[in-house]
């Protein structure tokens, strides 16, 4: 029941945590560790921004535009390419982990980032980055220029883009255009990939207030791509 009551619990449909997350972020921890019927369900919303909910005695359909993080441990042990410890896991134990997580929602989700463990070195050091001030400045600044973009389309940023806006705004230089080729046939990437990468491009674009697409751009979104099948 507890894994229902993420969605919608009950004989009357009502709203779940994915509708509760409307506008907001769902946090995942531990993604493998749910059920896998219960994270395929996820596939409508983070495509259609809504979810449905179906029983006896209606059919409802709720809003469901959230942001989805999730995390997830390398291996089920948690050590795969740790410096500092060894993995127990064989290669037949870490394949079935990352697999919990289908293929088809992976490419639902923008960006795959590997998080090392921090030493104890860096942790303890006085280094420090760039000021939160100055990127929000920068993130804010690419907003605007998205919604001054998207003005008449009733969308308001990259992720919202249809086919029709990627073709108009995603327009690639030959070598960029060639390097996405390339990724796609040697990471076995999927057409919802594709689009995904394209977004995420416009976006880390917009983020250097560049009007065209370059090769870097196509590169870093790629790079966000590790967790898809083709790595597995």
């Amino acid at each position: 029941m507890a894994y229902l009551i993420f969605l919608t619990g009950g004989q009357t449909p009502k709203p779940g945590e994915v509708s509760i997350a409307h506008n907001g972020v769902l946090f995942l921890d531990e993604i493998p560790e749910f059920k896998r019927n219960v994270l395929e369900v996820l596939r409508q919303p983070i495509e259609n921004g809504e979810v449905t909910v179906s029983r006896a005695v209606a059919s409802i359909t709720y809003p469901a535009s959230f942001m989805l993080v999730s995390a997830m441990n390398p291996c089920a042990c948690g050590f795969l390419s740790d410096p500092r410890h060894q993995c127990t896991c064989t290669p037949g134990q870490i394949h079935r982990y990352k697999r919990r997580v289908s293929g088809p929602l992976l490419d639902r989700i923008d960006i795959h980032i590997e998080v090392p463990a921090v030493p104890y070195k860096e942790l303890s050091a006085d280094y420090v980055g760039e000021k939160s001030e100055d990127i929000r400045k920068r993130v804010v600044a690419a907003r605007d220029i998205q919604l001054e973009r998207f003005r008449g389309d009733r969308i308001y940023c990259n992720g919202q883009m249809k086919t029709r806006h990627i073709k108009k705004y995603c327009r690639l230089k030959e070598d960029a255009q060639s390097l996405l080729e390339t990724a796609m046939h040697k990471l076995g990437l999927s057409a919802r990939a594709y689009a995904r990468i394209l977004k995420l491009s416009r976006t880390i674009a917009d983020l250097e207030a560049s009007e065209e697409l370059s090769a870097h751009h196509i590169s870093e979104a790629i790079q966000y791509r590790t967790l898809d099948r083709g790595q597995y």
